[in-house]
């Protein structure tokens, strides 16, 4: 079965960092794209970042310079690396597969097997 189960998000002071984990199984995670989203409590989902699978990565604006996004195929791992975290970074952080091909990476109706999210919250 594939599943994909984040963890690493915790309560933090504005600018520190955190490293958010996406760890699949039931299939390779080097053979697709991966993309992370958060979403704030009355708010869309929105992407903050995705890395292809031949290793080629994209950020939000919001994020860019703060966010880095990885993938450790030893251990079919994507990592999510948020430094310099601010109380606007507050959300619940999930990632999925993207499924469909052209489409701009960002879009969450083009991802599926989404985890179960893994909350961050950035407050002093």
């Amino acid at each position: 079965q594939l599943q994909l189960v984040e963890s690493g998000g915790d309560l933090v002071q504005p600018g520190g960092s955190l490293r958010l984990s996406c760890a699949a199984s039931g299939f390779t995670l080097d053979n697709y794209g991966i993309g992370w989203f958060r979403q704030a409590p009355g708010k869309e989902r929105q992407g903050v970042s995705f890395i292809s699978p031949s290793g080629r990565t994209y950020y939000a604006d919001s994020v860019k310079g703060r966010v880095t996004i990885s993938r450790d195929n030893a251990v079919n791992t994507v990592f999510l690396q948020m430094n310099n975290l601010r109380p606007e970074d507050t959300a619940v952080y999930y990632c999925a597969v993207r499924m469909t091909l052209g489409a701009t990476w960002d879009e969450p109706s083009h991802y599926g097997y989404w985890g179960q999210g893994t909350q961050v919250t950035v407050s002093s």
